[in-house]
């Protein structure tokens, strides 16, 4: 087992009795199921239906306060803690930013846990492992119980990349992309059977009329991995934009419906001028290019 800090995590703690409540009003995933140990992948979207910020929503148990913890983009906490403070009104939910008092340090492969801090298994993809929050100082105590090799962030980048999960902010911008074409309805960050939250009908109205022809996709590299956000070619037609990249491995986000037509005619696709091919990832539900039905 290998463990890592990320230092592009941050943490929101949301704790009163209308914590679930709020954040089941706002969040794309159903609230009221999240558990000690049963988290939840959601995002806050804009009245449009854009990702204003995705998390990871996490459950302390009661022995230890309870209260829910966001595990978030560090550099969108504060934005974090001042939207649900705007949507708060009158909830009895108290919201505060424990960015500089927390980190988060994910382990994998396997389903170890560990007694330091706040444990929960990544609930985006089970290969992407166990997640902890806490202190810094006992970053090395957790990997050791963990029987981890703490290693640096590169390398769980270069992990979750070769599973083909996005990541906010090098693979989408956060306020420009819907949830479907950040995935997130294949990763468990959609619930399609809960109430009302912002930007619920726009996501719906994807769903049902399958107008998402935008995803983020795995890649394999020719070459060097070119910058992210290059274009994405097929002969002279820009399909996407490249995303984040470790090795041969990499993301891109691209026009499904012009992938297509450009495998169907046998137009390679390029990026800084490396050829890249797309890779089905296998939690992927979406008509994949190349597929049989498509």
């Amino acid at each position: 087992m290998k463990a890592a800090a990320l230092p592009d995590r941050g943490v929101v703690k949301v704790v009163g009795e209308d914590s679930h409540r709020l954040l089941n009003g706002l969040l794309t995933t159903d609230i009221g199921t999240v558990q000690p140990g049963r988290p939840r992948f959601a995002a806050l979207l804009t009245p449009q239906g854009k990702i204003v910020v995705d998390a990871i929503v996490a459950e302390a148990p009661a022995r230890d306060g309870a209260g829910l913890f966001l595990d978030c983009p560090r550099p969108l906490a504060a934005t974090l803690v001042e939207r649900l403070n705007f949507y708060k009104l009158r909830a009895k939910a108290m919201i505060e930013d424990l960015s500089e008092m927390l980190v988060v340090l994910a382990a994998w492969p396997g389903e170890r846990s560990t007694a330091y801090g706040l444990a929960y298994p990544d609930p985006r993809h089970p290969a992407l492992g166990l997640r902890v929050m806490l202190p810094p100082h006992l970053v090395a105590e957790a990997a050791a119980d963990l029987q981890a090799e703490l290693v640096n962030e590169s390398a769980y980048e270069a992990h979750r990349i070769a599973l083909g999960v996005p990541s906010g902010g090098l693979d989408f911008a956060y306020g420009g992309a819907f949830p479907h074409e950040s995935d997130m309805d294949d990763l468990h960050g959609i619930d399609f059977d809960k109430g009302c939250y912002v930007g619920q009908e726009v996501v719906s109205r994807m769903a049902h009329r399958g107008t998402a022809r935008t995803r983020i996709v795995p890649i394999a590299l020719a070459g060097l991995p070119p910058r992210p956000g290059t274009p994405v070619l097929a002969g002279e037609k820009q399909v996407g934009t490249m995303g984040s990249a470790a090795g041969k491995r990499g993301l891109a986000m691209l026009r499904l419906d012009r992938v297509t037509d450009a495998l169907s005619d046998r137009i390679p696709l390029m990026a800084g001028g490396v050829e890249i091919g797309i890779v089905k990832p296998d939690w992927a539900r979406f008509d994949f290019p190349g597929d049989p039905k498509s």
